[in-house]
């Protein structure tokens, strides 16, 4: 556990030294970043590769708490894609951030440094007091990252949202752990192991409060309102972290807690499976009709949330009937896509932060032709976009396809409610992934192929934004080339804490090895017949003359670029085809008579849950909020007051208890 914790002391020491140095220190803050993340994925890599586990215990004053940090194979699972990409993203911001003013480069390095620290404890604390203390300051850190540049209207609409959002999923995880803890008679997870023990409906009644409160933090539908608010505000490289990893620690609480409940019912897959489908479907068609794209990225984070929500839901379902079989496929697939997603949306947000840092737009209708220019940025942007539409032989589809196998046994072998209901989330899947491809297929073809649409300059980007980006390229095409090595060396040893209880010699396991092995060779023969295709064509092109003429023009002679396909345009048809769920807010003005001087067209889809839910709730919040202000004295005595009445209502409950 020490080289963990070195790990800790790493990052905190970087982010300290970037509050203090600004612009010039950026390299050694990153430098140490690095360092950290090394020590911490040794530690992870062990703990994946033997299944023992690491704990550290220490006291502590904190009532009921302690500070004890456990690291098991699913808290690995969750480590590995923490550290990996928060190294690459320091890095990355050592580019990213030169720019700003000093005095938002400190805190943006200090607050990014200490998100950190809080996702690796938050993941590994053993403790629910410690879990709790640990998660408010996740909220709290992220909440300053997105304030950076609280100047403008909406970065402050976008902090008080988000702040809203973490303060109800941290309201019913409160009521969750102490009900867990009363219960129990003791606030350490170790102790809970007895709580699989406890009725089915108290647990129903627990599972529901963990996942509203993790499905928060996670950006389940309709809880994910913070996301496509939060993003756009924050810089790329927070983003990617925000989205690649910060939200999988809701995944992450939410596995943990389930896995202590016990033998799951029936309902809890069903409930996972509706809000997967649901989440998945919604969230894709709403990125589809964005123009900003980070704030399309940030839909597509809901959208690969659900597909986790999918394999967790199959997995519970498969535990469920005793189909051992299909939940293992389930659970693999939804841990495997946590790493997945991670990687592609990190690379995405990334590939779009640098865009943004060499044009100063995220508008895609104001963008164009950028692939000249930015080489480096439009290929790796372009491998992350076939992943995350689950395209082969990359690191998307393998999770995606272990999910399919999941519910085509449930379809196949279950009763006959959860076989129609496995094949609406086998319809479903292949729906996300039709319009991702879409939707990615918008944004690449605008952003960096055709022309300029707007006189918006652009450079290439330095090394330190290309190199990260590279990175992540590469690992997407690596988990996708060698699935079966990637799943045995990350997922496996995990799956026994979660109650699958697996050995070498285990039928599904060795299912889940002979498809992933077959499915291997599939993805061989595919890039050798790629490599063949292209040999062909270079020897056929080779043996004739090749030679070079404009664009077919449609028989205009003076071709500009808004002769282009808009983004919108690009995807009109599909906005017209979900029009109930999308509902458009359209302005235009039509073209008259044969000559027209001026026409314009423009659309907006607000969120369904933001504009029918959230904005009633915050509002009726903000309304209680001034009713009940004249509890805000400003008087010293008042607040002494208070206290004594909060201390005397706890020691009585204590002396009745």
């Amino acid at each position: 556990m020490t080289p963990f914790l070195i790990c800790l002391g790493l990052w905190t020491l970087g982010g300290v030294v970037g509050l203090c140095g600004g612009k010039r220190i950026l390299p050694v803050s990153a430098s140490a970043a690095v360092a950290g993340s090394v020590l911490g994925l040794l530690t992870a890599a062990k703990v994946l590769a033997t299944g023992d586990g690491v704990a550290f215990h220490a006291g502590w004053q904190m009532p009921y708490g302690e500070f004890h940090l456990a690291l098991d194979p699913l808290s690995a699972v969750f480590l590995v894609p923490i550290l990996v990409l928060c190294a690459l993203a320091a890095v990355y911001g050592v580019g990213y951030l030169k720019d700003r003013d000093s005095r938002q480069i400190g805190g943006a390095v200090f607050f990014f440094h200490l998100l950190v620290v809080s996702m690796c404890v938050v993941v590994t604390a053993k403790n629910a007091i410690l879990f709790l203390l640990v998660w408010e300051i996740m909220a709290l850190v992220s909440f300053f990252l997105v304030m950076l540049d609280s100047r403008r209207v909406e970065v402050r609409r976008a902090g008080w949202i988000y702040l809203a959002s973490a303060h109800i999923g941290t309201a019913f995880l409160l009521v969750l752990f102490a009900w867990m803890g009363y219960t129990a008679g003791n606030f350490d997870f170790d102790a809970w192991q007895n709580l699989s023990q406890i009725g089915t409906r108290t647990a129903s009644v627990w599972f529901i409060l963990a996942l509203i409160g993790f499905g928060t933090k996670a950006g389940f539908w309709p809880f994910h309102v913070w996301l496509p608010e939060a993003h756009p505000a924050v810089p790329s490289h927070v983003s990617a972290v925000m989205s690649g990893v910060m939200i999988k620690t809701g995944i992450y609480g939410l596995i943990r807690v389930v896995a202590l409940l016990g033998p799951p019912p029936a309902w809890w897959g069903m409930t996972l499976l509706c809000i997967g489908l649901i989440s998945g479907i919604l969230g894709v068609l709403f990125a589809l009709a964005q123009h900003d794209i980070k704030r399309l990225l940030a839909y597509h984070s809901v959208e690969n949330i659900g597909i986790i929500a999918l394999g967790m839901g199959g997995g519970l379902l498969g535990m469920s009937y005793g189909m051992e079989e299909a939940a293992l496929f389930g659970w693999a697939g939804a841990l495997l896509h946590v790493i997945n997603h991670a990687l592609f949306k990190g690379l995405l947000f990334m590939g779009a932060g640098s865009v943004q840092h060499a044009t100063g737009s995220r508008d895609i209708e104001k963008l164009g032709g950028l692939l000249k220019k930015m080489p480096v940025t439009g290929s790796t942007f372009l491998i992350g976009s076939a992943a995350i539409s689950g395209l082969p032989p990359l690191n998307g589809f393998v999770s995606e396809f272990l999910i399919y196998v999941c519910y085509f046994k449930l379809a196949l072998g279950g009763p006959l409610f959860t076989g129609a209901a496995a094949a609406f989330a086998i319809a479903g899947l292949a729906l996300i992934g039709g319009l991702a491809a879409a939707c990615f297929t918008k944004v690449f073809g605008v952003v960096f192929l055709g022309e300029p649409r707007t006189d918006v300059s652009s450079h290439a980007s330095p090394f330190s934004l290309t190199t990260p980006m590279a990175l992540l390229a590469a690992s997407c095409i690596l988990i996708g080339v060698f699935p079966s090595a990637a799943v045995r060396g990350l997922t496996v040893e995990a799956l026994k804490a979660i109650g699958l209880g697996l050995s070498p010699a285990d039928v599904g396991l060795l299912s889940l090895t002979s498809i992933l092995t077959r499915l291997n060779l599939c993805i061989g023969i595919l890039i050798a017949l790629l490599i063949f295709i292209t040999l062909i064509r270079a020897w056929i092109i080779s043996r004739r003359r090749i030679s070079q003429t404009v664009t077919w023009d449609c028989g205009y002679s003076a071709p500009t670029s808004r002769m282009q396909y808009t983004a919108g345009s690009f995807v009109q048809h599909f906005i017209d085809l979900f029009h109930l769920f999308l509902q458009p807010r359209e302005r235009r003005q039509n073209p008259i008579g044969y000559f027209p001087k001026k026409a314009s067209y423009e659309s907006h889809s607000a969120d369904l849950a933001t504009r029918r839910i959230f904005e009633p709730l915050f509002e009726w919040i903000q309304d209680l909020a001034e009713k009940i202000q004249w509890i805000q004295q400003g008087r010293v005595q008042t607040y002494l007051l208070y206290i004594f009445v909060t201390l005397a209502a706890v020691l009585s409950f204590q002396a009745f208890r």
